[in-house]
């Protein structure tokens, strides 16, 4: 079998591997597919994502889909053949977070393909993986592999939508048009939000965005830039300080700023003095939790979000989709078919 390992900065392999069978409670998935997400272009370029640095060789990936080849000792699993997507996160269920139902930053959480802890969180970029039964998710018949991938970036974007409050009738900004932008414009699409403005550099992102609901986007820089001067919510979903700035400055008085995407590590400049003398709200928002199961229903459910999947690559083409994912001006959310080396 093989898998996409991470060494260091640049340093990306295919490397064979012998999958270990489910122990106890474990279910073995063949995966068909991954999807390459922000963070693992971070992990290959930098070297790390935020304050996470790669310390020992890891696999990458977390956005997987499949189906499941074998059910270890006591399982509570489907039978073997069923599709499934696997949820990424194990939180300990029994921290102050966890009990408050607040999983999602549970600090003791396994995370696939995550150098937030050491040893790290072998990922799923893997021909088969094992994980816990309770991360396996089966997926209605009818929901076509290639797009139920889109179930974890699709749950970020929930949780980020949930973390701004009720948006229905309200003008809401987007910074940053990438995979997670879009489905967000999605989401607050579906919400009922009144008005959608995305933002981003590159003019690619922003017509996918519109294909994902947005009723107005912005190219930074061009000349006929149209802004709207006030929005009720802005979601901060490009991990650039230049758009925390944007979203500060362009939200009302008493508006609420959702920071999603993770900015550069240390620290970052603030508008502060706006922040206070508007009294915005600034929420972080940090993956999901149950997010995931709905996710699920709205992708069975025909959520406009297709356009977001630009390519797909085998798996023995893995640097060739890390660079094409990279290239904001082509891609968007790029696939590896893992069930070919």
């Amino acid at each position: 079998m093989h898998a996409c390992v991470i060494h260091a900065a640049g340093d990306l392999r295919v490397e064979e591997f012998t999958p270990s069978a489910p122990g106890p409670g474990e279910v073995a998935v063949a995966v068909a597919f991954g999807g390459i997400c922000g963070s693992d272009l971070h992990y290959y370029r930098h070297g790390r994502v935020g304050d996470f640095t790669v310390r020992e060789p890891m696999v990458l990936g977390h956005e997987i889909v499949g189906h499941v080849s074998a059910l270890g000792p006591g399982a509570d699993g489907p039978p073997a053949g069923t599709p499934v997507a696997v949820h990424p996160a194990t939180p300990c269920d029994q921290c102050a977070e966890c009990g408050a139902g607040r999983r999602n930053v549970c600090a003791g959480t396994r995370y696939l393909g995550s150098a937030a802890r050491t040893p790290h969180v072998q990922g799923g970029f893997a021909q088969h993986v094992t994980v816990p039964d309770a991360q396996i998710r089966v997926l209605p018949p009818h929901l076509d592999l290639r797009r139920a991938v889109l179930a974890e970036p699709l749950s970020v974007a929930l949780h980020a939508v949930r973390r701004a409050g009720d948006v229905r009738g309200k003008r809401v900004l987007v910074t940053g048009a990438g995979p997670i932008g879009c489905l967000v414009t999605a989401v607050l699409r579906h919400e009922g939000a009144a008005g959608i403005v995305v933002s981003d550099l590159m003019e690619t992102p922003l017509r996918i965005a519109k294909a994902c609901g947005a009723t107005g986007t912005v190219q930074v820089g061009a000349e006929d830039d149209a802004w709207d001067t006030s929005f009720d919510v802005a979601v901060e979903a490009s991990g650039a300080p230049a758009g925390l700035r944007t979203c500060v400055e362009r939200t009302r008085r008493g508006g609420t700023v959702v920071l999603l995407g993770l900015l550069p590590p240390g620290e970052v400049p603030l508008l502060g003095n706006i922040t206070v003398t508007r009294e915005l709200e600034l929420r972080g928002a940090f993956r999901f939790d149950t997010e995931f199961d709905e996710a699920i229903g709205l992708l069975a459910g025909g959520l406009p979000v297709d356009a977001v999947v630009t390519h797909t690559f085998a798996l023995s083409d893995t640097r060739a989709a890390f660079d094409i994912a990279h290239d904001r001006t082509v891609a968007s959310k790029v696939l590896l078919d893992l069930a070919h080396a």
